[in-house]
C-alpha cells in the first residue's frame, strides 16, 4: 500500500490525500487544495526543486553516490575522466568508450588565441584567478555561437566536451597571468591532471613531468568534488539553464555562485583559521571560544551532512600520501589536534558537527604549492562535469523555466504624491 499524507484546510474543511513518492510530495497537489498559498522556505532547505538521477546524498547516514556508485569505490579505483563520463552519460564506459572519451577531452584542451590574448591578458595583474575564470568561460559563448542549439544532442555533447577539456587550461592561464608568468600550452601526451600541473608549473624545461603521487592525489580530489547534488552552484546552473541559456553562460553562472565565500571559499577559511590558532597550545582555547560563540570552527559541519562527510575520510588519507612527497604541512598538527579535541567534546558531537571535505583539502592544495586564491578555481575544474550533467539532464527533462513564488511583505497600496507635497 502506497504511503500518503492527508492535509485539511481548516478554513473550509476540505481535505486532500497526497501520495509520498521517493520521499517527497507533489506541491502541485497541495496547491489544488490551497490555491494562492505558497510554501515559505527561504534558501530552499526543505524543498525539492528537481528530480535527478545523478547524485544520491544521504546526509544522516553519511552516504554519497554518483549514479549509484559509492564515492569510496570511485575514489579508490576510478579516475576523474571516467567519473566525468559516468556523470554525463549515466554509466561507466567500456574500454573503447573511455578511450574515445579521453581522446576527445585531450584534443579539445586548447583555447582560442583571442580568449587568451584579448580577454585573459586584458585583466589587471592582480585580478583574482576566479574572476578571470568566470569571465572567460562566459566569453567563450561568443566564440561558439552554435552552442545555443542545445536541443541537438550531438551539438550539446560537443560543448560538454569543450568545457570539461578547456576548464583546466583556463584555470592555469588565470593563475599564470595573476603572477606574471607566460602562458603554457596544453601537452596532449599527458593525462588530465598531469597536463593541468604542467600548465601550472612548467617554466623552461622541455617537458614537465608531475610527480605521479601528486597527480593521482589531484585526480582523487577532482573525483570528490565532481558533483554534490543540488548545492548553490548546481542550482544556479539549473536555474540559468532552465532559461535555455547556452552551456557556457550557464557554467559561468554556476562558477559565479561557487566564487562566493559561503560556497567555494570554505577551505580558504579553514587555512585562515589554522593560521589564527597558530600553535598546538592554542587549540583548546580556540575550541572554547567556538563554544562561547566568539569564533567559528571552519571545516566542521555541513548544510546536508549530519554525520561524517564520507569525502573527509578519503581526503585525510590522501593528505598523508601528499605529505610523504611534499613534506608535512606545518598546519597539520594543529588540524589533527583540533579534530581530536572537537570530536571528544559532546558540544560538537551532540550537534552532529563532524569534519567535512574542506577541513583537509586546503592543506593538500597548499602543500602542492597552490596559493589560496586558486582553491576555488581548483574546485571549479572538476565541478564543471557535475554542472554539465545537471544541465544535460535538465534539457532532456524539458523542465519549465525556474520561477519560484514569494510572500510579499512590503507596504500596502498607496497613492503617488508629487515631490513638492511630500513631507
Amino acid at each position: 500500500m502506497a504511503e500518503t499524507i492527508t492535509i485539511t484546510d481548516n478554513r473550509t474543511g476540505n481535505s486532500a490525500e497526497i501520495p509520498i513518492d521517493k520521499g517527497g510530495v507533489d506541491a502541485r497537489e497541495w496547491a489544488k487544495l490551497l490555491p494562492g498559498i505558497w510554501f515559505h522556505d527561504p534558501s530552499f532547505g526543505v524543498t525539492s526543486g528537481a528530480q535527478s538521477a545523478i547524485t544520491e546524498l544521504d546526509g544522516e547516514a553519511g552516504v554519497l553516490r554518483y549514479r549509484g556508485y559509492p564515492i569510496e569505490q570511485l575514489a579508490e579505483h576510478s579516475s576523474y575522466l571516467e567519473v566525468a563520463y559516468l556523470l554525463i552519460n549515466g554509466e561507466l564506459p567500456t574500454a573503447e568508450e573511455f578511450e574515445a572519451w579521453r581522446y576527445e577531452i585531450t584534443h579539445h584542451t586548447f583555447i582560442h588565441e583571442n580568449v587568451r590574448k584579448r580577454f585573459m591578458e586584458g585583466f589587471h595583474h592582480d585580478a583574482h584567478p576566479m574572476g578571470i575564470l568566470v569571465s572567460t568561460v562566459a566569453a567563450m559563448s561568443t566564440f561558439y555561437p552554435g552552442a545555443k542549439d542545445i536541443e541537438d544532442p550531438a551539438n550539446l555533447m560537443t560543448q560538454v566536451i569543450r568545457l570539461i577539456a578547456k576548464m583546466p587550461t583556463l584555470a592555469a592561464g588565470a593563475y599564470r597571468h595573476s603572477v606574471g608568468m607566460p602562458f603554457v600550452y596544453p601537452d596532449n601526451s599527458l593525462d588530465f591532471c598531469a597536463n593541468f600541473l604542467s600548465m601550472m608549473w612548467k617554466t623552461a624545461e622541455p617537458r614537465y613531468d608531475a610527480n605521479p603521487v601528486l597527480a593521482r592525489a589531484l585526480d582523487v580530489l577532482f573525483i570528490l568534488h565532481a558533483d554534490h547534488e543540488q548545492n548553490c552552484s548546481t542550482t544556479a546552473m539549473r536555474t540559468v539553464g532552465s532559461a535555455l541559456a547556452d552551456p557556457y553562460i550557464s557554467t559561468a553562472a554556476a562558477a559565479s555562485a561557487l566564487y562566493g565565500s559561503r560556497h567555494g571559499g570554505a577551505n580558504e577559511a579553514v587555512i585562515r583559521m589554522l593560521n589564527r590558532i597558530g600553535s598546538l597550545d592554542n587549540v583548546e582555547t580556540y575550541i572554547e571560544s567556538v563554544k562561547r560563540g566568539d569564533s567559528r570552527l571552519q571545516g566542521f559541519g555541513h548544510r546536508v551532512y549530519k554525520n561524517y562527510d564520507p569525502r573527509a575520510t578519503i581526503i585525510k588519507r590522501v593528505a598523508y600520501e601528499v605529505f610523504e612527497v611534499t613534506g608535512k604541512n606545518p598546519l597539520l598538527d594543529i588540524t589533527l589536534k583540533l579534530e581530536d579535541v572537537a570530536l571528544s567534546d559532546d558540544y560538537f558531537v551532540s550537534r552532529k558537527l563532524y569534519p567535512n571535505v574542506d577541513f583537509y583539502s586546503g592543506l593538500i592544495y597548499q602543500a602542492m604549492g597552490f596559493p589560496m586564491d586558486m582553491f576555488t578555481v581548483l574546485f571549479a575544474i572538476p565541478r564543471t562535469s557535475g554542472w554539465l550533467s545537471h544541465y544535460k539532464e535538465l534539457i532532456e527533462q524539458d523542465s519549465r523555466i525556474y520561477r519560484p513564488r514569494q510572500i510579499y511583505c512590503g507596504t500596502a497600496k498607496r497613492d503617488y504624491v508629487p515631490a513638492v507635497e511630500r513631507g
